[in-house]
């Protein structure tokens, strides 16, 4: 199953397939999901786009000290030193992420490792789309069976879904 591009009705490209909800003027309002699967995809949107936003910013660290011999040596030997990044996600993306998570506080305080396993599984990698946190990796870390993680990950987002029709 492949997730490289998710499709929303507005449309609108946020950088490796992230994709927000039609906003109002000037990005606000990114609409309220009426779905569990629409929140799970927003939800999942924001985490692609929490794991996008780079880690820290310009340092004199970050600079390289460059011998010209190796370089063009490895470069001779057609040594490539590409790295993929995601892109860095836009401020409409970051308030749709904002947004998104806020919606973690709608799980009742008491079921705080629902809110837990509905974060965790929100994470997902923003090039590869795949989730950091597998059902089974999750139950591993619960020390419980991973179908309980589904049905408890479920009742996490129909928690938001019912607080969000409120």
């Amino acid at each position: 199953m492949s997730r490289a591009v998710r499709a929303t009705p507005a449309g609108q490209t946020l950088g490796s397939g992230i994709r927000p909800r039609a906003g109002g003027p000037a990005g606000q309002g990114f609409g309220r999901p009426v779905g569990a699967a629409e929140i799970i995809e927003r939800l999942e949107c924001a985490g692609a786009t929490l794991l996008a936003m780079p880690g820290r910013g310009y340092s004199t660290g970050m600079r390289q000290m460059r011998f010209d011999i190796v370089h063009s040596a490895l470069e001779a030997y057609g040594w490539d030193g590409a790295v993929l990044r995601a892109p860095f996600p836009t401020a409409a993306a970051i308030t749709a992420m904002d947004e998104a998570f806020g919606w973690l506080t709608l799980i009742p305080e008491g079921s705080y490792v629902l809110r837990r396993i509905v974060g965790a599984r929100a994470l997902v990698h923003p090039l590869t789309q795949r989730h950091l946190y597998s059902w089974r990796r999750l139950a591993a870390a619960l020390g419980t069976d991973h179908k309980a993680v589904k049905r408890w990950h479920d009742a996490g987002v129909k928690a938001i879904m019912t607080a969000l029709a409120a």
